[in-house]
């Protein structure tokens, strides 16, 4: 609704949960492992990808059960060293799929690789994987390669490397609103805003004298008489336990800290003496608009990246939908 041509996944899995769901346009999704459900995709009109000559052969073969040709698309690995076919290797892929796209098995539609360190300003290796991009997408054209997108582009490169944008660009973290990395700015200096907020309610507030043990192992002690919340997230939920004692949470007007450890389902805040009602939000993260913490607060605290916390938020947790509609998307005031 927001103007996005193409969406795409990492599994075949969600790519058929997307079409399952009705939504039409172009899908594309990357992460297949030998068995896959290469029939299904190519049934439901979905670009598969191949990095390697094991898919290119499961690919025609389902095309063929399928009875109609394949959307593929080739990756080839600039030198992340992840997935993708090695440049020694791409000129046997690349006349392979040519050969099984004369054939009628296949259309190759795209030509994609990956970054390593587009999030480290000036990294060499960046303009290193442009050159090697560049050189085997000429190559596959000259092969007679015409692919319908060429991209390379993750969310670090698509706000800072124009040169890199092609025909289309991955924005993964900065759909969430958030920086791809503190390097590269905050997400107001990168023009993002964040859209994601976990929250919950405060299951209850009680008193504690002096000196009283919290949470599994004890490791945090009431340094005197106060109050402790109880808010009914933990690492089940997606709560990182790395950020046991140092995870923040706005209750109440103020920021606190998880006191001792997270558990399971639940970890404990010390009110310091503030009586909120049972029922009261505790906001872990949000935009920060009202003083709360951000999902790079909570990276901070767990020695992690923002994408982590934003990504691992666990499935018992409910979804609350905001701006759904196309007006509200494209010409909305976010709620």
């Amino acid at each position: 609704a927001a103007g996005a041509t193409w969406l795409g996944t990492a599994t075949p899995h969600e790519a058929l949960a997307l079409r399952a769901a009705g939504l039409d346009g172009r899908i594309m999704c990357w992460l297949w492992t030998p068995g896959g459900p290469w029939r299904e995709a190519i049934e439901a009109d979905i670009d598969v990808s191949a990095g390697g000559m094991w898919a290119l052969r499961e690919i025609v073969a389902a095309a063929e059960a399928a009875g109609r040709p394949a959307r593929v698309q080739l990756k080839a690995d600039t030198r992340l060293g992840r997935g993708g076919c090695q440049p020694a290797d791409w000129p046997e892929l690349v006349g392979a799929a040519r050969d099984a796209e004369r054939a009628g098995h296949l259309r190759i539609t795209g030509l994609w690789s990956h970054f390593a360190c587009a999030d480290e300003p000036g990294h060499p290796s960046i303009a290193a994987q442009l050159a090697v991009y560049r050189d085997l997408v000429a190559y596959a054209e000259k092969e007679g390669v015409d692919p319908e997108v060429r991209h390379l582009a993750n969310s670090p490169a698509t706000l800072t490397i124009p040169e890199a944008h092609f025909d289309l660009v991955r924005t993964g973290i900065a759909m969430y609103g958030i920086s791809p990395a503190p390097e590269l700015g905050t997400s107001a200096e990168l023009g993002l805003r964040p859209v994601m907020t976990l929250a919950a309610a405060v299951a209850l507030v009680k008193d504690a004298p002096a000196g009283h043990g919290v949470s599994y192992g004890h490791h945090y002690t009431t340094p005197a008489d106060t109050t402790l919340g109880l808010v009914p997230v933990g690492y089940a939920d997606g709560v990182p336990r790395h950020a046991s004692g140092s995870g923040p949470v706005l209750v109440g007007g103020k920021v606190r800290t998880v006191a001792g450890r997270v558990a399971m389902d639940q970890f404990v805040v010390d009110l310091e003496g503030d009586r909120p009602e049972a029922g009261a939000e505790a906001v872990l993260f949000g935009p920060g608009d009202r003083g709360e913490p951000t999902a790079q607060d909570w990276a901070e605290a767990a020695g992690t990246i923002a994408y982590e916390i934003v990504t691992r938020i666990g499935a018992r947790v409910p979804r609350v939908y905001v701006n759904e509609t196309a007006d509200e998307v494209t010409g909305g005031v976010p709620r």
